[in-house]
C-alpha cells in the first residue's frame, strides 16, 4: 500500500480531509502518549538534578516542541507523523545520576543531542536503512513494540478487576455498537473511574506553568555520559524505529525532514530544561492504523490533532502533569492496551503471512516483546538488527561449487 499524498495542502482541502473521528482520535493518542510516560520523564529529570519548577518548564517546552514538530511535519507530508519525547532516554537519565556541573551541563548535553540529530538528518545512509528493513521484519518489530501494551487490559484485571473489567466492558460494547468510537470511550472511562474514585482531587486546580531558564553548560563528562548515550539511544529505539512503524502502513517520510525539525526544536527548547524529541513508535500505529480513519490519505488529521492536544498540555503543564500522575496507571495502560489491539494484529499479519519470511519475522518478534536492553537501547532496535541479519542470511544467493 502507498500512503503518500503529494499534492500540495491548502486549508480547503485540510477542510475536506478533516473528521471527528480522526480528531478525537488524535486526542486520544495524546492522551496515551502522555499518561504512558510522563513519570519517566519527570523521575528522569529528578535524577539529574532537576528542580520542581524546572520539571514544569520542561513539560511546557516539551509538549509545545512535540506539538509543532508532529502539525507542521503532518500538514506539510500530508502523512500521520507522530512525535515523542525520548522515553528510553529519559529512561537511562533515570539510571544516570548527578551529573558533574548539575543540571546546567545536562541542559548542555541536550543541546549538543539535538545538534547531533541535526547532523544525522543530512547521513544518506540513514534513509537508505530504513527504506531497507524488509516488510515482515518492520511489522514483526511493530508487534514486539505493541504486545505487553495489548497484555495490559488483562494485567489490569488482577489489580483492579471491577475498574478494569469496566473499561474492558465499554470497549466490547461500542466495538459492537460504534466500532470507531471504542477505544476513545475506553479512555475516558479509565480517566472517570480515576476521578470518581478520589484519584484526581486537588489536581485539577489551575495554574500557569512558568517557564525557567537554564543556563547551559559543556562539560566533557556531560558530553560522554549524557549527550552521546542520549543521541544513540533517541536514534535506535525511537527514530529509527518510528520511521520503520511508519512504513508498515504504507507511509515513506523523508528522515532528513523529522530529523531536521525535531533536532532543532530540541536545541531550542533545551535552555528551558526539555528533553530531546524524536519520531514516535508506539503512538506512530494509533495514528497511522485504520482507527485514525479508512482512507489512509486522511490520517494525518489524527496527528495534527495529537499535535495540538500536546502543546496544550504544554500550555497547561502544571495541571496536566499534576492529573496523569494521579490518574491511575494501570487503567491508563490498559486502554492504550485495547487501542492497539487491531494494529497488533495487523503488524503480527504482516510479519508471519510468507512463509519464506515467517522464522526472521518471529526472532524479531521475540526480541522486540522481551524487554531486553542492551547498552541503554530496547530490545526492538536489537530485534530489528536479528531479524534483519537471519532474513539476508536465509535470501542470501548461495554461490556455485
Amino acid at each position: 500500500m502507498q500512503a503518500n499524498d503529494n499534492r500540495p495542502l491548502s486549508l480547503v482541502q485540510f477542510r475536506a480531509d478533516f473528521s471527528v473521528q480522526a480528531a478525537v482520535q488524535g486526542f486520544v493518542v495524546a492522551i496515551v502518549g502522555y499518561t504512558s510516560s510522563v513519570a519517566i520523564v519527570i523521575k528522569g529529570l529528578a535524577a539529574v538534578g532537576a528542580t520542581e519548577g524546572q520539571i514544569t518548564s520542561a513539560l511546557l517546552f516539551v509538549g509545545l516542541s512535540m506539538g509543532c514538530a508532529a502539525m507542521l511535519l503532518s500538514l506539510t507530508s500530508r502523512m500521520p507523523v507522530s512525535v515523542a519525547w525520548t522515553t528510553p532516554g529519559m529512561a537511562l537519565l533515570g539510571t544516570t545520576g548527578a551529573v558533574a556541573g548539575g543540571f546546567p551541563a545536562v541542559t548542555g548535553a541536550f543541546i549538543i543531542t539535538g545538534a547531533l540529530i541535526v547532523v544525522a538528518a543530512f547521513w544518506s545512509p540513514l534513509a537508505r536503512f530504513i527504506e531497507a528493513i524488509p516488510k515482515p521484519i518492520a511489522n514483526a518489530m511493530l508487534a514486539g513494540i505493541l504486545f505487553k501494551l495489548c497484555l495490559a487490559p488483562f494485567m489490569a484485571l488482577q489489580v483492579q478487576p471491577v475498574a478494569a473489567l469496566a473499561v474492558l466492558g465499554v470497549w466490547i460494547v461500542m466495538l459492537r455498537l460504534l466500532r470507531l468510537w471504542a477505544a476513545p470511550a475506553a479512555v475516558l472511562t479509565a480517566l472517570a473511574l480515576t476521578a470518581w474514585n478520589g484519584g484526581l482531587g486537588a489536581s485539577l486546580a489551575f495554574a500557569w506553568p512558568r517557564a525557567e531558564f537554564v543556563a547551559p553548560t559543556l562539560n566533557l563528562p556531560a558530553l560522554l555520559g549524557v549527550a552521546l548515550p542520549l543521541f544513540v539511544v533517541t536514534m535506535a529505539s525511537q527514530n529509527i524505529t518510528g520511521l520503520a512503524v511508519l512504513s508498515t502502513f504504507g507511509y515513506r517520510h523523508r528522515p532528513r525532514d523529522g530529523l531536521m525539525l525535531t533536532g532543532f526544536l530540541s536545541m531550542l527548547t533545551a535552555p528551558f530544561a526539555a528533553p530531546t524529541v524524536n519520531y514516535s513508535a508506539i503512538t506512530a500505529a494509533m495514528t497511522a492504523g485504520p482507527e485514525a480513519h479508512p482512507d489512509p490519505l486522511r490520517r494525518y488529521v489524527t496527528a495534527v490533532s495529537a499535535g495540538l492536544c500536546y502543546a496544550l498540555f504544554g500550555a497547561f503543564a502544571a495541571v496536566a502533569a499534576a492529573v496523569v500522575l494521579k490518574a491511575s496507571p494501570v487503567l491508563i495502560e490498559a486502554a492504550a492496551g485495547l487501542a492497539l489491539v487491531a494494529a497488533f494484529g495487523s503488524a503480527m499479519n504482516g510479519a508471519i503471512a510468507e512463509e519464506e519470511g515467517r522464522l526472521p519475522a518471529l526472532l524479531t518478534f521475540f526480541v522486540a516483546a522481551s524487554g531486553l536492553t542492551l547498552f541503554g537501547i530496547g530490545g526492538a532496535f536489537w530485534g530489528l538488527i536479528l531479524g534483519w541479519s537471519v532474513h539476508l542470511l536465509f535470501t542470501k544467493p548461495r554461490k556455485s561449487a
